[in-house]
């Protein structure tokens, strides 16, 4: 027999598959000898009052066992001599609308910049070893995208969208933990990611896809139809590879799921007539606190979390002067990352490993900023449709230069930078590359360091202790989303005027993180099959 509960427990009940069997056994009246498995189904944290419960979900095989795995499985057929699509990125976008080609009888070919997954790892070491950013592979760049080694979390708020539910599935099918399938806010973390993405490359290539690693597009093949239309017929690329520069060409409709850092693709396709539009973002800095500060102000409890509950998050949001400021990609027992993508730029993110359990927990801090926000009369003509990318630009270089034109990070004690005083000395931090005092408050934007400063003294307001000297503001936070949106048709997700051209996931500014950016994948996947099979 199988039965299903609603519970409401204390977190050491909530800790263990035994402890969750003592309790219904206890307060429900089952026999506990006959109890052979208890599944979470569902899992979430109320931590609202002082007394911390855990919501659960939880399916009970009484005198039975499961007969089936976790999750739900996806069959993925040999497609190796079925038509070929151009999958343009290899994040999360890419990832998932190859996968779902796959399933539609669709040969995926990828072409992906950067490196392959693991490659990445030294040239992101080497940031922090020679301040030096390799333009190719980086945090954004390479296999996995952004998300790869920027925290693995699944949250999103997008469930109108797609089936989240079968994006966290395949993420268990190749080899993610099946917890995320029932936390409230599901996590594979940093350094369990990897492995799964590449687990699903090779579904890519067993089923017969191909997967281009150090191959970057420089343009659509665009040609014009008997009716007078415009298609995309492939794209033009250069593949590194090899360790030299070859010219390459791939035939085939176009998936574009080139991330939101990816600021040559924007530039190409406005100089090349290809419809997009600017797009707000949000802006500011990486907050870094100690983890057993935030653990003492979330859980009401001087000892923080104790031995059962996990490192604490937090989300704050607050309106100034019209304009949201509001934490972003909060990374609980993490680190803050360099992840710039060029020379001249200091970017700043965010990272947690799987268990959460370094000194430090980090979000960013950010500001809501519209185009209307950015002026662009210093821009070259044309470009008007860029001018919210600029700023960002610009922003960066700002940053780089208050750090000695290196990655150190420029920074500045929460309640200095509130107060406008400058930081004489700065607290520990996670960042590897180093930090440098320096007056945030007084280069800024004021439009950024204004709300900053006044969404910092609400959230101190709401939260106790949470506006310290104890904190450390990290300077910039600014890849939030894409700067440049890239026009579709709503119902067929095709390009508004290129047939073939299909703009993916958060690049095309059409998604907002790793789930988000899959569903838009699949959906662009299937919308591509439509197209293929008209």
């Amino acid at each position: 027999m199988i039965q299903e509960f609603q519970l409401r427990v204390l977190p050491q009940v909530a800790y263990s598959e035994e402890n969750i069997k003592k309790y219904l056994a206890e307060e429900k009246g089952l026999d506990a000898r006959t109890l052979n498995q208890v599944r979470v189904l569902k899992k979430s944290i109320d931590a609202r009052q002082r007394q911390i419960f855990f919501n659960l979900k939880v399916r009970a095989y009484i005198n039975e066992f499961p007969q089936d795995d976790m999750y739900e499985h996806t069959e993925y057929p040999d497609v190796s001599s079925k038509p070929a699509v151009i999958v343009v990125g290899e994040g999360p976008g890419g990832l998932f609308a190859s996968l779902r080609l796959i399933e539609q009888g669709f040969r995926p070919i990828v072409l992906e910049r950067g490196k392959d997954v693991r490659s990445r790892k030294v040239d992101m070491a080497n940031i922090t070893k020679t301040q030096k950013v390799n333009p190719e592979s980086n945090y954004s760049f390479g296999e996995g995208g952004a998300g790869a080694y920027s925290d693995g979390k699944l949250y999103t708020r997008s469930k109108k969208r797609g089936n989240v539910d079968k994006i966290l599935n395949v993420f268990c099918q190749h080899g993610a933990s099946t917890s995320i399938l029932a936390d409230a806010h599901p996590h594979i973390g940093t350094d369990k990611l990897p492995r799964v993405i590449e687990n699903m490359r090779n579904t890519i290539l067993k089923c017969g896809g191909e997967v281009h690693f150090q191959t970057k597009m420089t343009r659509l093949i665009l040609e014009e139809t008997p009716n007078g239309d415009t298609k995309v017929a492939g794209v033009e690329a250069v593949s590194m590879s090899d360790g030299s520069q070859k010219e390459v060409a791939f035939s085939g409709p176009v998936i574009l799921a080139t991330g939101h850092s990816a600021r040559d693709v924007y530039r190409y396709l406005a100089e090349a007539k290809v419809e997009i539009e600017a797009k707000g973002i949000a802006v500011g800095v990486r907050l870094e606190h100690p983890a057993e500060l935030i653990d003492q102000i979330q859980y009401h409890n001087k000892n923080g979390k104790g031995k059962y509950l996990p490192t604490a998050e937090y989300s704050f949001v607050t309106q100034v002067d019209g304009r949201g400021v509001y934490s972003f990609c909060m990374c609980p027992g993490g680190f803050v990352i360099p992840a710039a993508t060029g020379p001249e730029q200091i970017v700043t993110n965010g990272m947690s490993p799987a268990n959460r359990n370094t000194k430090w927990s980090n979000s960013g801090m950010v500001v809501q900023v519209e185009p209307e926000d950015v002026t662009s009369s210093s821009l070259p003509e044309g470009e008007d449709v860029l001018r919210v990318m600029h700023f960002q630009e610009q922003l960066e270089k700002a940053c780089w230069q208050q750090g000695n034109m290196q990655q150190t990070a420029p920074a500045q004690r929460m309640s200095d930078f509130v107060n406008g005083k400058l930081s004489y000395d700065l607290p520990k931090s996670s960042y590897a590359p180093g930090l440098i005092s320096s007056p945030l408050h007084f280069w800024l934007p004021e439009m950024i360091s204004k709300r900053l400063r006044e969404g910092f003294k609400t959230f101190g307001k709401n939260a106790h202790g949470f506006l310290t000297n104890e904190a450390v503001c990290i300077a910039t936070e600014t890849r939030t989303s894409a700067p440049v949106r890239i026009l579709r048709d709503r119902e067929t997700l095709e390009h508004v005027r290129v047939k073939g051209l299909f703009p993916c996931g958060e690049g095309a500014g059409y998604a907002g993180g790793i789930v988000s950016a899959g569903v838009d994948g699949e959906r662009c996947a299937e919308a591509c099959a439509e197209y293929m099979k008209a």
